[in-house]
């Protein structure tokens, strides 16, 4: 490590922290944000015994377990709901005075058993 690499270090890391490990060192470089996530000690043990058996750090081992959930994670496609809207616009739907309306719904609270 270079000399002006662990200045560098020693400016970012806290008082008393260390490297876990030296192959961590270019994704700790360009990472800016900390998580921190509370386990109960069983579910931790087990989480360190996994990245263990793949000779991972906890920490990395957290890191790509949730890249592969944001991998699998799917996102209902948009287009039926922008098909739905656009339709709806291509027709002319009665509507009343903009006033009238929110009189209307002014009148609707008032009226409300619980007074709000």
């Amino acid at each position: 490590m270079t000399r002006l690499l662990q200045v560098w270090l020693r400016g970012r890391l806290g008082v008393g922290q260390r490297l876990t490990h030296q192959h961590e060192l270019p994704d700790l470089i360009v990472m800016t944000k900390r998580l921190q996530v509370l386990f109960d000690d069983d579910e931790l043990a087990e989480i360190q015994r996994l990245a263990r058996r793949q000779r991972k750090t906890t920490a990395e081992w957290v890191r790509d377990a949730l890249r592969a959930a944001r991998t699998r994670e799917t996102y209902p496609d948009a287009e039926p709901k922008l098909r739905a809207v656009r339709e709806a616009l291509s027709y002319a739907y009665p509507a009343g005075d903009i006033e009238d309306l929110l009189g209307d719904i002014e009148h609707g609270y008032a009226g409300r058993p619980d007074g709000e």
